[in-house]
């Protein structure tokens, strides 16, 4: 059986897509399968594989709502140009996905229920979360065996991660009793800051031994490969940033090898 993680912070802007993609890359480098699984209505993680999700005939979407009993998760999977790598794209019409799911019964494990028969499948399911702590990012939380909140080296991203700790908490305790907290990211990192390295020091002091020793520095080579269509493993495979993603997967597989 795979792990599971949710890759959430419900303000935007902090890499979580980033760090979604570039980390299932590092993961696949080192062996393993994994399925990344585009949870935003954004659709920015299935944008950045290079997909046009005006051309896709099913989606997240459909499998949560179940508008075609026919359709599962095995449906709409669809590889990438990573080896290893496969995706469960999203598109705009997960934006209703919320308001629907409302009046479903057991709308919070929806996903969960979803992404069952695919579990054995991967070592790795990566969950990209929306910039909200709503029904969607409650139904990663209950699908997840872990949580990764990528932080923004910035003072008040680190004080708006208090908000989503409780709601972390609050899922375990009602619905998920295995969910954990895997590790805080400090990402968009500068190090000719003194803020950055303020935030830095204030985290790791915070967090303790469940901040990652990996940092994710600021750089533009991020944005470039969203507009290649390719993970900066492949944009620019020998770059600090890349390195840094490698890096974290393998504080990743050492933590799960310990555990």
């Amino acid at each position: 059986m795979g792990t599971t993680i949710a890759i959430a912070n419900q303000k935007g802007g902090v890499a979580k897509t980033t760090t979604c993609l570039n980390l299932g890359h590092a993961l696949a480098e080192r062996g393993q399968k994994v399925l990344l699984c585009d949870l935003d209505p954004q659709s920015s993680l299935t944008i950045s594989l290079g997909f046009d999700v005006r051309e896709l005939p099913s989606t997240i979407y459909d499998v949560l709502l179940d508008t075609n009993p026919r359709i599962t998760i095995r449906d709409i999977i669809r590889p990438t140009k990573m080896n290893a790598v496969d995706v469960a794209p999203a598109s705009i019409d997960l934006s209703k996905a919320e308001l629907e799911l409302f009046s479903e019964m057991n709308r919070e494990r929806a996903l969960k229920d979803a992404l069952r028969p695919v579990l054995g499948a991967y070592d790795y399911i990566l969950i990209d979360c929306p910039p909200s702590l709503g029904l969607l990012t409650t139904n990663a939380l209950a699908a997840s065996d872990s949580v990764l909140i990528p932080l923004q080296s910035d003072y008040l991203a680190m004080r708006g991660a208090e908000l989503l700790l409780a709601t972390i908490e609050k899922v375990r305790r009602k619905l998920n009793p295995k969910l954990a907290l895997l590790g805080v990211l400090v990402t968009m990192y500068d190090a000719r800051t003194n803020h950055s390295k303020d935030v830095l020091q204030e985290v790791r002091a915070a967090f303790g031994d469940r901040t990652f020793k990996s940092v994710i520095r600021y750089s533009v080579r991020a944005k470039e490969s969203v507009i290649s269509g390719q993970s900066l493993l492949d944009y620019d495979a020998k770059s600090p940033l890349a390195e840094s993603y490698r890096t974290l997967a393998d504080e990743i597989l050492a933590y799960a090898k310990a555990a």
